[in-house]
């Protein structure tokens, strides 16, 4: 269920959610959550492998003029976008780190996508990362945002290059699988008109 465009459940992240909360599976996450306004960080400038910053986030929703609601979806579109198809691209695109991750969570935001394949920085740069630091946090540090604030994942999204910064309504509805920690779901833009 994590191959191809799919949605990640809390579970995926761990057993637990929200300060120790049984974490949902992809069955049962909430449908609200998968129709809702569209906001896009644009972070293609970033080389491959960068971690994404709160104070990234920031400048980027300061640049684009949007302050976040709850539940919005917010859309990351990275280099990974220009890569997919190519045999390069696991190791393309900037990655969401746990600060990052946090704030979005902290505004209410609980679902989030990227069209990278990871929420979180290519494990390659990671893996070399670690090797440097021994700093075993930074593993999958995106993901792992999750067992504070429970929250879903888009992983390889498409065409994220064609939206505008907001002005959209993204429907993402996961295949229910009973159980799982992701399903493959089709994800759409709808442009406000």
């Amino acid at each position: 269920t994590h191959n191809g465009t799919h949605l990640d459940a809390p579970y995926h992240f761990a057993s637990t959610m929200d300060g120790g909360d049984r974490a949902i599976t992809i069955d049962e996450v909430p449908l609200e959550w998968c129709f809702q306004p569209g906001v896009k960080l644009d972070f293609r400038h970033f080389d491959d492998g960068y971690v994404v910053t709160v104070e990234d986030v920031v400048a980027e929703l300061k640049r684009t003029g949007h302050t976040l609601s709850p539940l919005e979806i917010v859309v990351v579109n990275t280099a990974a976008g220009a890569a997919f198809g190519g045999d390069n691209y696991v190791d393309s695109g900037c990655g969401m780190g746990a600060d990052a991750t946090m704030y979005l969570l902290e505004h209410g935001v609980r679902l989030t996508g990227t069209d990278a394949w990871s929420w979180d920085a290519p494990f390659s740069f990671t893996a070399e990362r670690y090797r440097e630091t021994k700093d075993a946090a930074i593993i999958w540090e995106g993901h792992r945002a999750g067992r504070n604030i429970g929250y879903c994942h888009l992983e390889k999204l498409h065409n994220l290059e064609s939206l505008p910064d907001s002005g959209f309504t993204v429907a993402c509805f996961p295949m229910k699988i009973r159980g799982a920690s992701a399903g493959w779901t089709r994800a759409v833009a709808i442009l406000d008109e």
